[in-house]
């Protein structure tokens, strides 16, 4: 009996599977415990072949990060461009809830923050991207610095409050 035939894939399909499992396993073990062995076998490549895709595990793991950045900045886009200017940071929180759902993505933001305190090049890109969101939340929704500063403390703290599993903490609640 023959083993089923191996789809194949383009370079740039191969990255994005392996950007996919990389983001699963630097969610689970974080920057430093994660080996590219664990991601290549996620991915079911051979550790040589990650390596002809990306030359080293840093540069996975800021592929990785951007990738999650951009995924967070297309929501906010998407939100704001459905509308109207006086909604557009509700929508843009609105989106934002909607992607805490996903807890891998959510693990993998928090390690990104982790591991900026280990190394300078991922601390960088992450000062850049974060920066960014901020600038892109100020523009789409035409806040002043103060306002959207206010969302971004929101969004951490519902990192926080999502990855312990607590209840959203409302500071106008009666309880």
């Amino acid at each position: 009996m023959s083993s089923p035939a191996r789809v194949r894939m383009s370079a740039s399909a191969r990255r994005e599977q392996v950007l996919a499992a990389a983001i699963a396993e630097f969610a689970a073990g974080g920057y430093t415990a994660t080996t590219t062995e664990s991601i290549a076998r996620h991915s079911g490549i051979s550790q040589a072949y990650l390596f002809r895709l990306f030359q080293t595990k840093k540069e996975i793991f800021l592929a990785a990060a951007n990738r999650a950045f951009d995924a967070v900045e297309k929501a906010f886009r998407e939100a704001a461009s459905k509308s109207v200017q006086d909604d557009r940071l509700d929508a843009m929180a609105d989106a934002y809830i909607e992607l805490l759902g996903d807890r891998q993505q959510l693990t993998f933001q928090l390690q990104v923050y982790a591991a900026s305190a280990l190394d300078d090049e991922i601390r960088a890109l992450a000062r850049e991207r974060f920066h960014r969101l901020y600038q892109v939340v100020q523009d789409l929704s035409g806040s002043d610095a103060g306002g959207a500063f206010d969302f971004m403390a929101q969004g951490m703290l519902l990192n926080v409050t999502s990855v312990l599993e607590l209840e959203l903490l409302d500071p106008d609640s009666e309880e």
